[in-house]
């Protein structure tokens, strides 16, 4: 009969993605997770397997504490254009207030991501998916809605949101810059004829 695990799951998890989003999967060592989540060695390999094993629980705690509850309370709160300028607003202030520039766990394993490990490039790419159809269901709403053009593919226009993204996240790690990302977002949101930023009007969120 399996012993219960004497530890809170989330927790450790929680602690093991710290560790991976500062450092990255590759220099990350059994060290390093064993004592942030104040596992043994035995306990991390009963419980996850491996360390991609671990990776992969904890990239989906992740996404679930981050992007998919962001989302949500995104799709909840705004009309359908306002979800896609307020998920990009808290995107920028997010990434300007984290002093150690870490981006994004999700963009920094895509960047990770080996060829010879399909595994990590199959998550990865199932949770741009995920993204992108986000983007796609919002875009066509507010479409349908008259706050974006519809002279534009929703298919088209959910793409280049998802390459603005994973780009705004990549630049963030080295170029923490307010403006910059600002220069980005600005021209983006006028050609589907959104503000930038959210109006102060806004509901909270």
């Amino acid at each position: 009969m399996a012993r219960p695990r004497q530890f809170d799951e989330d927790r450790v998890l929680d602690a093991a993605g710290e560790i991976f989003w500062a450092k990255g999967y590759e220099a990350t060592s059994t060290r390093d997770l064993t004592d942030r989540m104040a596992l043994t060695h035995a306990s991390l390999y009963n419980a996850f397997g491996d360390k991609r094993g671990l990776y992969l629980k904890a990239l989906q705690r992740y996404l679930d504490r981050n992007l998919r509850s962001r989302i949500a309370r995104m799709e909840a709160t705004y009309s359908p254009g306002l979800t896609i300028v307020g998920y990009f607003e808290e995107i920028v202030e997010r990434s300007l207030a984290d002093a150690e520039h870490r981006g994004c766990l999700l963009v920094n394993t895509a960047l990770e991501a080996r060829s010879d490990d399909p595994e990590m490039q199959r998550a990865v790419a199932d949770e741009t998916a995920e993204i992108e159809a986000f983007f796609l269901r919002t875009v066509t709403a507010a479409q349908a809605s008259g706050e974006i053009p519809a002279n534009q593919p929703p298919e088209d226009i959910a793409k280049l949101l998802l390459s603005v993204q994973f780009g705004l996240r990549v630049l963030v790690r080295v170029r923490p810059e307010r403006e910059l990302l600002n220069g980005i977002l600005r021209p983006a949101m006028a050609m589907l004829t959104l503000p930038w930023p959210l109006p102060e009007s806004r509901p909270d969120g």
